[in-house]
């Protein structure tokens, strides 16, 4: 059986594994809806995955919650055209 011949510190250990750690995650914005998503995944609140409808996210809800969530999405896609039209790209391109 193998045995170290040396006793190995803390210290020496902790610099062997410095580089293993977590990283920190980057999320994305959905493009649909706006919301935080990771890379490569559906959007779990509009089921679109690279501007196409990967999953239908309302089939499965019952109708008064659908409504809901109908009208969630619908203020969301409001709120993106307008953050669009007051970019601020835009409103300096008008003031030349």
């Amino acid at each position: 059986m193998a045995v170290p011949k040396q006793h190995r510190s803390k210290s020496r250990q902790g610099q062997r594994r410095m580089h293993i750690y977590l990283k920190e995650t980057n999320p994305l914005t959905c493009s649909k809806c706006g919301k935080a998503v990771l890379a490569h995944t559906i959007c779990e609140n509009c089921g679109f995955y690279k501007g196409k409808e990967a999953i239908n996210v309302l089939g499965k809800l019952e109708k008064k919650e659908r409504k809901i969530k109908e009208k969630e999405i619908a203020s969301q896609e409001k709120d993106m055209k307008n953050q669009e039209k007051l970019s601020p790209e835009k409103l300096s391109q008008t003031n030349l």
